[in-house]
C-alpha cells in the first residue's frame, strides 16, 4: 500500500496553525534556489521573527557555508552537517557548538578522508561537493548541484558509506555521510533544549517542519505539522513517508506560503 499523499496546506486546520510555537526548516531548495535564499523566503523569515515565531534551520550544508547565513538571517540557529554542528544566535554574537566532543571529531577526521577517497576512486563520476572545504564533521558527494550522478551511482555512494559504518542520506543536491548518532531529528531535539530549555516531544505537534527531499522523511514522520514545498514532488517516486501538507509553490515561495498561513491563523 502506498503511503498517504499530503493535503494542500490550505486545508490545514486553522487552530493547529494558530497554536504553532515556531518553525524548523531545511535550507537547500526549501529556502533557496541554486544556493541563494529566495527573496520571498527571506521576507518570510523576517515576518516570522517579528511575530515572535522562532525559526531553526537544519541542513546538510557545512559549517563554513552556513556561518554567513546564520549571521545575516533572522533565525534562532542553523544546525549544519545534518546535526553535527550548530550556529546559535545569542544577542549580537554567534556561538558554534558541536554534537560530538573534540576527541571524537579528531578521531573521525581521518576516517572521513578515507571514505571520501574510496568513493571518488570506486564510483565513476563521483566528486566531493564544492562546499567540502567548510565541512568539519561529515563528507558530501555532489549528485545534482554542479555534477550529475545517475541513480545507480548515488545508490553505490550510499552503500559504500554505510559499509564504512557511516550514516548516509541523500538531499536534493548531495549525498552526505558521517560517523555518529546525530541527525536532523536529534538536531531538532538539541535545539529546543539548548535554545528554550524544553523537550521537543511533548510539544512536537506545535512545531512546523518544512522540507523538500527524501532526507526530510524522518522529520515528516515525526512532525504532525510537517509541510513539503511543492518541489518535493520531484522525489515522489522515492518517498516512503510524506508530510501531512504540501504547498502550492516551490522552494522559497513555498516556505513563504507556510509563513503566511501561520501568521494569518494567528490573526
Amino acid at each position: 500500500m502506498s503511503p498517504p499523499r499530503p493535503l494542500p496546506l490550505r486545508q490545514a486546520p486553522r487552530a493547529l496553525l494558530a497554536a504553532a510555537l515556531g518553525v524548523m526548516t531545511d535550507i537547500d531548495d526549501t529556502l533557496t534556489r541554486d544556493g541563494a535564499i529566495e527573496p520571498p523566503a527571506l521576507q518570510a523569515l523576517h515576518d516570522l521573527h517579528a511575530a515572535g515565531l522562532p525559526v531553526v534551520a537544519i541542513t546538510g550544508r557545512p559549517l563554513g557555508w552556513s556561518e554567513p547565513f546564520a549571521r545575516a538571517w533572522p533565525v534562532a540557529a542553523i544546525v549544519a552537517e545534518n546535526g553535527g554542528v550548530a550556529l546559535i544566535r545569542e544577542g549580537g554574537r554567534l556561538r558554534t557548538e558541536y554534537a560530538q566532543d573534540a576527541a571524537t571529531r579528531a578521531a573521525n577526521a581521518q576516517r572521513l578522508r578515507e571514505v571520501q577517497a574510496r568513493v571518488e576512486r570506486e564510483v565513476p563520476g563521483a566528486m566531493a561537493a564544492r562546499d567540502s572545504a567548510g565541512r568539519v564533521t561529515d563528507i558530501a558527494i555532489d549528485h545534482a548541484e554542479f555534477a550529475t550522478l545517475p541513480a545507480a551511482a548515488v545508490a553505490q555512494v550510499v552503500a559504500l558509506m554505510q559499509q564504512a559504518g557511516m550514516n548516509a542520506t541523500v538531499s536534493s543536491i548531495h549525498v552526505n555521510g558521517w560517523f555518529g548518532a546525530h541527525s536532523k531529528w536529534t538536531a531538532a531535539q538539541w535545539m529546543l533544549r539548548r535554545l528554550f530549555g524544553r523537550e521537543l516531544q511533548p510539544e512536537i505537534g506545535r512545531w512546523v517542519y518544512v522540507g523538500d527531499s527524501t532526507n526530510d522523511q524522518p522529520m515528516f514522520e515525526r512532525f504532525p505539522l510537517a509541510v513539503g514545498v511543492a518541489n518535493l514532488m520531484d522525489f515522489a517516486a522515492a518517498l516512503q513517508v510524506w508530510p501531512a501538507y504540501l504547498t502550492q509553490a516551490a522552494r522559497g515561495a513555498g516556505f513563504c506560503e507556510v509563513a503566511h498561513a501561520l501568521l494569518a491563523a494567528r490573526g
